[in-house]
């Protein structure tokens, strides 16, 4: 009888960002912005469990409270490398499949993250992604690889960049590691688009978003978030200028 494969989202989230502190518990409509995040991973179908992968600092203790309220596992662990934080955090969950998701990406599409887990569990790769060659907008980021390929990844590799960025080294050897990326349709294909949680300008165009469609959805899509900024072009003035990591 085969195993069925556990499917398992990590989020990153702690509280000590250099470029905006505390921004995953920043507040809209009177909930922390990662409790859309999180609601909207617990809609999509194939995840089986979320696991906040945070730290060990004092002041991540709000994630924790935060992740118990939402009755969501936790995990606490290095700081500085991400990369064993993650397979950490999977491993105490008993995780097969990772899908990782980091926390700075509030109003992620649940279709999106679907898709993505989709299309790795329907192709022998062992890395899907629709972030490592752009074309969604910034803030869809959903990466999907087996826990047992990032296990390996982590052993053979002792670059700090690679621990940091958690599966920089899966994409940078594809003689290692197969890879597919997963391309945007043309109605979403906007890569200079900010959605991801950075800086204070970032919240601020967050905020408004979350608050235009919540009343009616708080499930609300990358499409119809699209639509609406195409309708009010002055919004993207609030965040455009922002630079992103790995800008040049």
């Amino acid at each position: 009888m085969m195993k069925v494969m556990k499917i398992v989202a990590t989020i990153e989230a702690r509280m000590t960002s250099t470029r905006l502190p505390g921004k995953v518990m920043m507040p809209v409509l009177g909930k922390p912005i990662l409790y859309y995040l999180v609601e909207r991973l617990k809609s999509v179908p194939s995840i089986d469990e979320i696991v906040l992968a945070t730290t060990l600092n004092k002041t991540d203790d709000k994630i924790i409270e935060f992740a118990i309220s939402e009755n969501i596992s936790y995990f606490r662990g290095s700081e500085d490398d991400v990369m064993l934080r993650v397979v950490e955090a999977a491993d105490s969950v008993d995780a097969d499949i990772v899908v990782e998701i980091t926390g700075d990406c509030p109003i992620i599409d649940p279709q999106i993250v679907e898709q993505t887990i989709l299309m790795y569990r329907a192709n022998n790769a062992d890395y899907v992604s629709n972030g490592h060659v752009r074309s969604f907008p910034d803030g869809m980021d959903t990466q999907v690889f087996a826990l047992d390929v990032l296990k390996k990844s982590l052993s053979m590799t002792n670059e700090l960049l690679d621990h940091e960025h958690v599966t920089l080294h899966i994409r940078n050897n594809p003689q290692l590691f197969t890879k597919i990326n997963f391309v945007a349709p043309p109605e979403l294909d906007w890569p200079e688009l900010g959605l991801t949680l950075d800086e204070q300008n970032d919240y601020d165009l967050l905020k408004i978003i979350i608050e235009h469609f919540s009343q009616e959805n708080i499930l609300f899509s990358c499409l119809e978030v699209v639509q609406f900024l195409r309708s009010r072009p002055d919004l993207l003035a609030i965040n455009n200028h922002v630079r992103r990591k790995g800008d040049t």
